[in-house]
């Protein structure tokens, strides 16, 4: 989770992929309507998140052995929504200064529908995790190798634990 431009995509498939467990990537269920708000620079607000969000909780319970879920979730009412969907839901943080974010999304124009006008947005409308009880806190300027050995150590029982 986290901003925009903060890799929850790339991390999330490498993470899906090193933990063996299918990836469900938040962008692909946001509505046509949120799409275009999105694309022509317009912030979603928080009753456009909602659908959004019901449909991510409904993936979630439609995987009850795991999933990897890419999604901004950055307030704590959406992050709650999700977790009351999959009780014992984990958050792995890619926390991001503002001016990284931007030169990330503004690499990817044409590549994404989020634009680079609307970073700004995601910092203003971030309520950060990093002291919730099941949130993994990351530099997201780390490369992708140990962000995800990171993510899949928190995520693997350990041998010794009882």
């Amino acid at each position: 989770m986290g901003v925009s431009g903060c890799g929850k995509s790339s991390l999330g498939q490498a993470t899906a992929c090193a933990l063996a467990q299918p990836l469900i990537e938040g962008d692909d269920f946001h509505s046509a309507a949120n799409k275009a708000k999105m694309t022509a620079g317009t912030p979603l607000t928080d009753a456009d998140r909602q659908t959004w969000l019901a449909e991510l909780g409904q993936q979630l319970r439609e995987h009850p052995q795991g999933a990897v879920l890419t999604c901004s979730a950055l307030k704590l009412k959406y992050r709650e929504q999700l977790r009351a969907a999959s009780p014992g839901l984990r958050f792995a943080f890619l926390n991001i200064t503002p001016d990284e974010a931007l030169l990330r999304v503004a690499a990817r124009a044409g590549e994404h529908l989020f634009p680079a006008s609307l970073v700004d947005s995601q910092f203003a409308a971030l309520e950060t995790p990093a002291n919730e009880a099941g949130v993994l806190t990351l530099d997201a300027t780390q490369p992708l190798v140990q962000l995800t050995t990171h993510i899949t150590d928190w995520f693997r029982p350990r041998a010794d634990a009882k």
